[in-house]
């Protein structure tokens, strides 16, 4: 008798706890107010600081430096000295031009001699031509003769500008080899040293001596990619957080945005050695930082620029809005267990596999004491914490804003929640 009650015991606790087993468990859930509140949509970009105004410094002849008065970080005012290139060769060069200038004027005075030595002579033969004192051989000798001249001073006029020409690119090259400052400004980056050669080209950037930086206007030079790109203009407002100034922030203005993409290219050289290199389609964006302070360039930038900006709209957390797919597209697991064991319908099964993917919906989850009622809206723009929500909610209903699991896998249409807040205080609405 006692072993009979005993069973029966078991199989009422077995039966009770199947029971309670079966019962849905609340989920533990945080929620928050639909309020309006005032919305600033940001674009997020990194980059570096660079100079408003820079100049780097290339020689355009080639030599020997034999002067170089400065030093990196050092101060020069516009026309100061910064570097001598050993003139010698130059300096003969021009005087070889020189003379050679000289001698070809000297033959253009002795061309505009003789040429008027000949014109005198035929206006002489021409009237004793009249006189009928000179042959008609003898006259056309002498018209010939003037012909020749005015041709030799034609030329002799050409090889005065040609030899003009080669001095003055002479003493051009020659005033070359001292380089001035084109700027007020530091130099902020200088690569060459006395002694060494560099070279010199007017056709293409010649050796990288140094480079002149006017710090006292900065800006920041941030890649955005092409989906954000379309929503910045010029004139926005961003701040700027930099890595060597922490717990401050900078204002700016935008005021320059590329036309052509750069392409960055990234590779994950030790994760995929093989695989060919991904490219980035960035856009250089130019803001200028208004506030004053000592950067230096290629300090790292982070900013934030205002794109859109949304007055007194209904808004809710970022996180409470999730994606689900439509009850009627959603898969049965009972009928997937059928299909595994009935050939046909597994075959149909995976002529649906190839169709087209659902499209998931956004929705969010209203507090329905003691359910949640799952709600599909339509969003606006967002700020770092709120999003707006143009369609779907009105002010003062309840949503689920925590937790992340809770919202992003484990609640549905009608499950049960266990509201609680006092995990953290939640913000207030903006005015």
């Amino acid at each position: 008798m006692i072993i009979f009650t005993a069973l029966g015991l078991v199989l009422i606790g077995s039966t009770l706890y199947a029971i309670f087993r079966k019962r849905d468990i609340p989920i533990k859930v945080q929620t928050e107010k639909v309020a309006h509140r005032n919305l600033t949509e940001l674009v997020v970009a990194n980059g570096k600081i660079q100079p408003v105004l820079q100049v780097v410094i290339n020689p355009e002849v080639s030599g020997e430096i034999i002067e170089l008065p400065v030093k990196e970080g050092q101060p020069v005012k516009k026309g100061d000295l910064l570097l001598k290139i050993k003139p010698d060769n130059y300096r003969a060069s021009r005087n070889s031009a020189e003379a050679n200038y000289q001698s070809i004027v000297a033959g253009k005075n002795l061309a505009k001699a003789n040429l008027n030595k000949a014109q005198i002579e035929f206006k002489r033969f021409e009237q004793l031509l009249k006189d009928k004192l000179v042959s008609e051989s003898q006259f056309l000798e002498a018209l010939t003769s003037l012909d020749v001249m005015k041709a030799s001073f034609d030329t002799s006029c050409h090889l005065v500008d040609q030899a003009k020409a080669a001095l003055a690119k002479a003493e051009d090259d020659l005033a070359k080899t001292t380089i001035y400052s084109p700027i007020a400004g530091t130099v902020t980056k200088l690569k060459s040293q006395i002694g060494e050669r560099v070279v010199g080209t007017a056709l293409m950037a010649g050796t990288e001596i140094m480079t002149v930086a006017d710090l006292r206007e900065m800006e920041a030079r941030v890649d955005i990619g092409e989906v954000d790109i379309v929503l910045i203009a010029l004139g926005q407002t961003a701040r700027l957080e930099v890595d060597a100034f922490r717990d401050r922030k900078f204002a700016g203005k935008v005021t320059e945005i590329a036309n052509a993409s750069k392409m960055a290219t990234q590779q994950g050289a030790q994760q995929q050695p093989q695989q060919q290199q991904q490219e980035a389609t960035k856009f250089e964006v130019k803001i200028h930082i208004t506030d004053k302070e000592q950067f230096r360039p290629g300090m790292s930038v982070t900013a934030e620029i205002e794109t859109r900006y949304r007055t007194n709209v209904l808004a809710i957390p970022i996180q409470s809005v999730t994606t689900r797919l439509p009850k009627s597209q959603r898969p049965d697991k009972k009928a997937e267990k059928k299909d595994k064991l009935d050939e046909e319908k597994f075959l149909d099964s995976e002529t649906q596999k190839k169709e087209k993917p659902a499209k998931p919906l956004e929705v969010v989850f209203v507090a329905n004491s003691p359910t949640v009622k799952m709600v599909p809206v339509k969003r606006g723009i967002s700020d770092e914490e709120y999003v707006e929500i143009i369609e779907g909610l009105q002010e003062g209903q309840t949503v689920i804003s925590g937790g992340y699991k809770a919202i992003n896998r484990e609640l549905d249409e009608g499950k049960k929640v266990l509201i609680d807040n006092s995990a953290g205080d939640k913000k207030e609405a903006k005015p």
